[in-house]
């Protein structure tokens, strides 16, 4: 039997890609698997049982909390992965568009750690993992609102973790790079698109193509997820794959202008 065994795991967005991966990782490693997905799959990850839940529903939320708890009686790892992407100038998005990214980004994570909070709190122990990204500690161009969201998930979690640790709670964000899913394919055009950006976001199409056959795996992200779920004393932020750790490095320790001209350069824009 597994040192895990007992232990419930409700991870979001787990239908696909990061949450897929880790969600059948997590259940190989022998922890009890609730994924969630904003509508019915036929097919979920082997060992994993699956709900419905869209994040930005404080009512499924609620409904979905109170059903792992109903079966299990306990939930001690929280992962929360569901996410929509944005590509596009800063100006080429309405507020509302924005508003409806951050729902799901930062809110729809708001909501999920709200609802089991009062849950680990009782238990005197629990765990969250928030998925977020490298853009959350470096800003690419053309992914503003995206980045921050990914900032905002990064200040959230850290003071999060100052206010829970006192009752044996930890939370932990894990920062991936490129990463081989759909999640490009699915995310959200600008609704105002301008012309004025119609080369630019051709560069920007064109890197992505020529970089995410090179990325990483899903499975790359999941090893750490398993790793920060199974430490007995986790950090609050965990790269994961090599181009994260080299981003991360160089933004620490190389001069400001030389990275931003390394960056610039990396997405084709004039230096």
């Amino acid at each position: 039997m597994s040192a895990y065994s007992g232990r419930t795991v409700i991870i979001t967005g787990a239908s696909s890609g990061i949450g897929r991966a880790s969600a059948a990782a997590l259940a190989r490693a022998g922890f009890t698997v609730f994924g969630t997905s904003r509508r019915k799959i036929a097919d979920g990850p082997d060992g994993v049982s699956m709900l419905v839940c869209d994040v930005t529903d404080a009512a499924a939320v609620n409904a979905l909390v109170s059903t792992v708890i109903s079966q299990t009686g306990r939930i001690d790892l929280l992962i929360n992965n569901a996410g929509v992407g944005l590509l596009g100038g800063a100006e080429e998005s309405s507020i509302a568009q924005v508003q409806a990214l951050f729902d799901v980004n930062l809110f729809g994570v708001i909501r999920m750690t709200n609802a089991i909070l009062p849950t680990m709190r009782r238990q005197g122990f629990g765990r969250i993992i928030n998925i977020g990204s490298v853009l959350g500690l470096i800003p690419a161009p053309y992914s503003a609102y995206y980045s921050a969201a990914k900032h905002a998930l990064e200040g959230y979690s850290e003071s999060l973790d100052h206010e829970v640790r006192a009752f044996n709670i930890r939370v932990s964000v894990i920062e991936p790079a490129f990463v081989r899913t759909v999640f490009d394919q699915n995310g959200i055009e600008p609704d105002s698109v301008l012309k004025e950006y119609d080369r630019a976001r051709m560069e920007v199409d064109a890197l992505l193509r020529d970089v995410m056959p090179k990325a990483d795996r899903p499975e790359v992200v999941a090893d750490v997820v398993v790793r920060v779920a199974t430490d007995d004393h986790p950090r609050r932020r965990y790269t994961a794959g090599k181009a994260a750790r080299q981003v991360s490095m160089l933004r620490r320790f190389a001069p400001a202008e030389i990275f931003d001209k390394s960056l610039r350069k990396q997405f084709r824009l004039p230096v």
